[in-house]
């Protein structure tokens, strides 16, 4: 048994309400499968987590064992952090609820859920929290990341949006982080990723979102230098309500878009009004939409808002290769844009794609140091990402990314989003990421965690004592 004794591994069977799963069980290799399939790792054994005696269970049997552990939650991670070879995978998935208060506008989400199962439960009742943009995205790697989407100018990040968190220490101590319990733990947990514990449930404050305003617009991606320099003015002067993130695609063939624009190379945005949903409203403030030279297509609509959460999932499932960097950045100069003009051009496949999301507005009226997100000084956070169905391109769009990304970072603030850290990226990268915050992490990691047990992750080791 690779790196867990078998006679042990029967005891925790048996200790545990959820499933463990070896090599050579039946539904392993579909259980160490993650969302970016260039990630093909064999823990020793996957533990299923069904409650928070579970979870108390694993981190037990790991420490006496001595055997690694890794967490996962929604298994987005693009490196994979959620598996390492000959391993233990404490895995949420089964934690999968939500429980929404409509009376006093919280939801609380248990650790293994996603992005689509908080959307469903709260939009019932007409409610939503900022989150990311995919439905199939985990509600627990994406928060203790940050948490930017199509909500964010209006209503914050994620993590502004966070009124606790129960956590488990590597010790098994249960705990509740709050701004009135562990307050120095809630700080970090809010943009600090998975270092201090496994977060078995979040607690979230909701707004009232139903039905929004959503368009789409494209032009040819000859047009990106004239479009990036008018929308790097248009949106960060925009209402709030509106949000727009750029991207640069290849039209996929599928509605809406029109046959002859399939596979055609664009440039775009995606828009999200919220309030009002009329469509006369989304299209008033989309009239200048025509500034930078006519689109190729444009198109609103009102639509409710897990349906907009859930539109590029069928787009973008499970199981192709990915390959992803990124950067925040204060402003698009012109040698940026000229950078995303030739990259744009050179889309080397039909799924690659460059994104900015705008993480202004709302999100910059939460203090600077109120959380372990460092970076409120920003307008954008942006993600290049190579992404192809086939193994055989992984090197292609790793090579296109790495490139693209090299000839973009001088232009950029220093860091990144930490949920677009990617492979290969470690070290100095997490430490530019989180500029003054890292040293007080540093003390928060040493306070929660002295022995570095959460170490499968984008790493903050303790500071010395």
């Amino acid at each position: 048994m690779d790196g867990i004794d078998g006679q042990a591994l029967e005891s925790l069977r048996t200790a545990l309400r959820g499933t463990v799963l070896a090599p050579g069980d039946p539904g392993y290799d579909e259980a160490r499968g993650v969302y970016n399939a260039m990630i093909d790792r064999r823990p020793a054994a996957i533990a299923g987590c069904v409650d928070v005696a579970d979870v108390r269970t694993v981190l037990s049997f790991a420490q006496e064992e001595g055997v690694e552990l890794a967490v996962r939650g929604g298994g987005h991670s693009g490196p994979g952090l959620c598996l390492a070879d000959g391993a233990l995978t404490l895995d949420l998935t089964p934690m999968r609820w939500v429980h929404v208060d409509p009376r006093a506008g919280t939801a609380r989400v248990g650790g293994g859920s996603l992005l689509g199962d908080l959307d469903h439960a709260a939009h019932t009742f007409g409610l939503a929290t900022p989150t990311g943009i995919m439905s199939t995205t985990g509600v627990g790697g994406l928060t203790l990341g940050g948490g930017h989407g199509h909500l964010t100018r209006r209503y914050g990040l994620t993590i502004d949006n966070l009124l606790s968190a129960d956590v488990v220490r590597a010790d098994g101590t249960f705990l509740t982080a709050s701004a009135d319990e562990h307050p120095d733990l809630f700080w970090a947990l809010r943009g600090g990723g998975g270092n201090f514990g496994v977060v078995t449930s979040f607690t979230f404050r909701l707004h009232p979102v139903d039905t929004v305003g959503v368009g789409l617009t494209v032009w040819p991606v000859d047009r990106v230098g004239e479009v990036l320099r008018w929308y790097r003015e248009f949106l960060p002067a925009a209402p709030e309500d509106l949000n727009g993130f750029f991207l640069l695609l290849a039209v996929p063939p599928a509605p809406p878009f029109p046959e002859p624009l399939h596979g055609r190379k664009m440039c775009g945005v995606v828009w999200c009004r919220t309030g009002d949903p009329g469509q006369d409203r989304l299209e008033d403030a989309l009239r200048e939409v025509n500034t930078p030279g006519p689109p190729a297509f444009h198109f609103t609509t009102p639509m409710p808002y897990p349906a907009l959460q859930s539109l590029f999932d069928g787009l973008l499932p499970r199981g192709l290769q990915w390959y992803w960097r990124g950067d925040f950045f204060d402003a698009l100069c012109d040698d940026a844009v000229a950078v995303h003009e030739k990259y744009g051009r050179d889309l080397p496949t039909g799924l690659s794609t460059m994104h900015l999301y705008p993480v202004d507005g709302a999100a910059r009226r939460t203090g600077a140091d109120d959380t372990a997100w460092a970076y409120r000084d920003a307008t954008w956070s942006g993600v290049i990402a190579g992404i192809d169905p086939e193994p055989a391109n992984a090197g292609l769009i790793r090579r296109w990314c790495v490139d693209y990304w090299t000839a973009l970072h001088p232009h950029s603030m220093g860091g990144a989003y930490i949920n677009f850290l990617g492979q290969e990226e470690s070290g100095d990268r997490v430490r530019g990421t989180y500029r003054g915050h890292y040293d007080r992490l540093a003390e928060v990691k040493r306070t929660y965690d002295p022995d570095n047990f959460f170490h499968a992750n984008q790493n903050i080791p303790p500071a010395a004592p």
